[in-house]
């Protein structure tokens, strides 16, 4: 086909048009991750807040310098900015725990913007999540300077212990302690030692109801990666099923579940690869965890992205108007 200008344009089947553009589907992932930000910072104070504006200005001005020293004109860029870089920023800050240095965000939303998203070609391009790359680039960067996690200023409405050093989840994995936090703790984040973004589990999962109403995801696969997490938990701890909600409900799992592992640009393009490439992320999460001790569901993430077009290359779509043939019975 031709358009306004006259030049042919043509691309490949499937053809479909889609009311939704990147920008609204961004601009619904941030509105999505409000819920979050906000519970962070109620949580922990100026010093969250202060680490997502910091990660957020740091992703935009990475792809803005990126493209005038590229030579493109202030006003295209402006004009064809997609807000994917916000979302990287704000997803690299909900990853860290307030006690890394303000400059931290910095670095790593520069490196997953400009590295991992730009160097690629842009938004859709890039074979790995960018926070998930720009939040491992932090965590190795600054391991040595963080020292022990801080716990939320809330403390636990339930009368568990408030404590500042390792995550929650660590002391289950290494220590095989099962927090004296109740459930609602859990959900709420109340008395939960960890990173900005994983506290208040009802938070991330509202705006993960809200992005599947608008069709933006498909809940189903992130609760896949989470069943089988909480499942496989359970059999390295001798079957114990005490240890599966504690299991899924802390750490970084529901946070990387929802908003990270459901990158369009990384996962499967069938609906039977994402059901294997889900529950293969589920099942190396919780055995990385177990082996290690430590919180791996980035890892996790970036491992599997690293799989996805291989799971492309053997799990195929039924091309439109396939069937297969019946065999015909051999005559006696």
């Amino acid at each position: 086909m031709e358009n306004s200008n006259g030049i042919l344009v043509y691309s490949s089947s499937p053809h479909k048009k889609a009311p939704h553009t990147t920008k609204w589907i961004m601009l619904n992932v941030l509105a999505a991750l409000i819920p979050t930000s906000i519970m962070g910072i109620v949580f922990f104070g100026l010093n969250a807040f202060l680490l997502i504006i910091i990660s957020l200005a740091s992703s935009v001005a990475a792809e803005f310098i990126y493209y005038l020293i590229a030579g493109k004109p202030f006003r295209e860029i402006a004009k064809d900015f997609d807000y994917s870089s916000c979302v990287t920023g704000l997803l690299v800050a909900l990853t860290l725990g307030t006690n890394y240095p303000l400059y931290a965000p910095v670095f790593g939303s520069a490196f997953a913007v400009i590295v991992v998203k730009l160097l690629f070609g842009g938004t859709g391009k890039n074979f790995v999540n960018p926070a998930i790359v720009g939040r491992i680039f932090i965590f190795i960067s600054f391991q040595s300077v963080v020292g022990s996690w801080l716990a939320p200023s809330i403390a636990s409405v339930t009368g568990g212990t408030l404590s500042t050093g390792a995550t929650t989840l660590v002391n289950i994995l290494e220590y095989n302690t099962l927090p004296s936090l109740s459930v609602w703790d859990l959900l709420l984040g109340t008395g939960l030692s960890g990173c900005i973004g994983e506290t208040c589990k009802l938070a991330i999962l509202l705006g993960a109801i809200y992005l599947a109403i608008l069709k933006i995801i498909d809940i189903r696969y992130p609760l896949i990666m989470v069943g089988t997490c909480g499942l496989l938990a359970v059999a390295l701890k001798g079957f114990d099923f005490a240890y599966f909600l504690p299991s899924i409900l802390t750490g970084g799992l529901i946070l990387g579940a929802f908003f990270m592992a459901t990158d369009y640009a990384t996962t499967p393009n069938t609906k039977v690869g994402n059901y294997v490439y889900f529950a293969l992320l589920g099942l190396l999460c919780a055995g990385l965890r177990q082996a290690t001790n430590m919180e791996t569901v980035s890892f996790a993430i970036l491992l599997m992205n690293l799989f996805v077009p291989l799971i492309d290359k053997f799990i195929l779509n039924r091309p439109f108007g396939h069937f297969k043939k019946k065999k015909e019975r051999e005559s006696k």
